[in-house]
């Protein structure tokens, strides 16, 4: 299957995100892999399903993510999957469950219950800001309290908090989605399987919001390979996406054609 690797791209975002915030890391994308077909994925309650109800498991969410892209078409040949934080723990389920669907993953700022307490999954330094921004109506002032905790780029801050106002006012994501999906990530268990994909790990050694060190335990329980960023907050692709897309080719490259 490393043969199909990098040529049928899906990306999946994290906690209240949807597809619309990769932003300009897209073209960074298909400008390495121009030949590749990127699919951008929505988890349940976010994005063109923002109208729908999230559930509250990983598993749950997992099988209504597969069951829209088999729908649309996209894992008629095996998959690479991209995915950032919860919509990695997608990822892995995915993968643990339905292998023969994909062909590798890169997992970014991610974690795991079994192998990490909830206080590094978690940082305790943001408890008070992130349900302080759960509660703001004030659509800017919520997308630029996220920034706060997840980007470390500040000079993009005030034209991506005013995109992501903008992704709000159309596709809201609810407070109880939120919520649900919170629930899922903080329950989920990978078990004691490794994978039989190659899997790439990615983290930023300046998430304020995951620690890095949930990125490290997984990478020494499974002799997974991890690459860290120096400087980059939790949201990878907007911080750095060249020094992401450059890790992909390379990964990508490592292997037989």
């Amino acid at each position: 299957m490393a043969k199909t690797l990098g040529k049928n791209w899906i990306l999946l975002r994290g906690l209240a995100r949807e597809s619309a915030h990769w932003g300009d890391f897209i073209p960074l994308l298909q400008a390495a892999f121009p030949n590749a077909q990127i699919t951008l994925l929505d988890l349940p309650g976010t994005g063109c399903f923002h109208r729908e109800t999230s559930p509250s498991t990983i598993k749950a969410i997992t099988d209504s993510v597969r069951r829209n892209a088999l729908a649309q078409g996209h894992i008629q040949q095996p998959v690479t999957i991209l995915a950032l934080s919860l919509g990695a723990m997608v990822a892995w389920e995915w993968m643990r469950r339905y292998p023969e669907d994909i062909c590798g993953a890169t997992l970014m700022n991610t974690s795991l219950a079994d192998l990490n307490p909830f206080y590094q999954r978690l940082r305790w330094q943001s408890y008070r800001d992130f349900i302080a921004l759960t509660m703001t109506r004030d659509l800017y002032k919520r997308e630029s309290a996220i920034l706060q905790l997840t980007s470390n780029r500040r000079n993009q801050h005030n034209r991506t908090a005013q995109a992501w106002k903008n992704i709000q006012s159309q596709r809201p994501i609810s407070f109880k989605n939120s919520f649900r999906q919170i629930i899922a990530a903080a329950s989920y268990r990978a078990g004691d399987i490794k994978p039989e994909q190659p899997v790439l790990l990615l983290n930023g050694q300046g998430d304020r919001l995951v620690s890095p060190v949930c990125s490290e335990t997984i990478h020494k329980k499974w002799n997974l390979e991890l690459r860290r960023h120096l400087w980059a907050g939790h949201d990878l692709t907007l911080d750095d996406g060249a020094w992401v897309t450059m890790q992909l080719k390379d990964w990508v490259d490592g292997f037989p054609v």
